[in-house]
């Protein structure tokens, strides 16, 4: 489970509700002093939050970029879909693409893990709201073997037990680590989350193809930035330098970091977004 430093936003950052032609969206949003360098929209993962990129925020704000995280569809305090349907992959990559148009695209678009996979899909959807794409612990499929076990038990036990049930069982398998958060925190983002929203992340998760070869064909070519952890078990490093070298892309690994950079390590993490999208303005 993803687990953000602080559920506070900090002080440079302000709560709203990003309003797209696809409804509202919960956001943070953190403005820099003058006029922005850029935009940068950032999508969570998968059982993440718009939280998780608060370490984020400082930093990439003092370089004079706007930065606005959203909790994606169904997740934390973004409303589920009103119709069937709402969580089919297309349909979240268009809610990027409406994002992106409120916020006046172009914009540098990050995605963390299987919010990666949905920016991917938004820009294969249309790349011209993106000047820039990053993948952050993001892989070129399916997740890896131990990990489609466990979203599957995921999937079977949300078919049959609460939120509430399924936290326990969570917590008793798997004890809470140590961690500034406040178990309370993660523990309400868990219940506000809708489960349908997980059994379908964990779906798209577990059965995702290889689309790294339509993604290196977009015309005219997007920078692309591939940037991870070195610790990382979801996708291992080494299948992230290949999909990094077939599709030209940066590569930037972040040392002592597992799968998440943006929480285990934001000063170098946010260093690297900073470098990169100074060489893309």
């Amino acid at each position: 489970m993803s687990r953000p430093l602080s559920f506070v936003p900090p002080a440079c950052a302000h709560a709203r509700t990003l309003e797209t032609s696809r409804g509202g969206f919960a956001a943070i949003e953190a403005l820099p002093a003058g006029d922005p360098l850029g935009t940068a929209l950032m999508l969570p993962g998968f059982t993440g939050s718009k939280e998780d990129f608060n370490s984020l925020l400082e930093p990439v704000r003092a370089a004079g970029y706007r930065v606005v995280a959203v909790d994606g569809r169904g997740q934390y305090e973004s409303a589920p879909p009103a119709a069937p349907g709402g969580y089919a992959q297309a349909e979240l990559a268009a809610d990027v693409l409406a994002q992106a148009d409120a916020l006046g695209a172009p914009v540098h678009l990050l995605g963390h893990s299987f919010g990666g996979h949905v920016a991917r899909a938004a820009v294969l959807l249309d790349a011209r709201p993106f000047r820039t794409l990053t993948l952050m612990s993001s892989g070129p499929a399916e997740i890896s073997q131990g990990e489609r076990e466990r979203a599957k038990l995921l999937i079977d036990a949300l078919g049959v037990m609460t939120m509430q049930q399924v936290w326990e069982a969570m917590s008793g398998m798997e004890p809470m680590e140590e961690t500034p958060v406040d178990g309370a925190d993660l523990h309400r983002r868990w219940l506000a989350t809708d489960p349908a929203q997980l059994v379908a992340a964990a779906g798209l998760l577990t059965g995702e193809p290889d689309r790294v070869d339509e993604l290196a064909a977009v015309r005219p070519p997007l920078p692309v930035h591939v940037l991870s952890g070195d610790e990382d078990g979801i996708w291992p490093p080494v299948l992230l330098d290949d999909m990094a070298r077939r599709l030209g892309a940066r590569r930037t690994v972040v040392p002592d970091a597992g799968h998440s950079p943006n929480t285990d390590r934001p000063g170098e993490t946010a260093a690297a977004l900073l470098a990169f999208w100074k060489d893309h303005r």
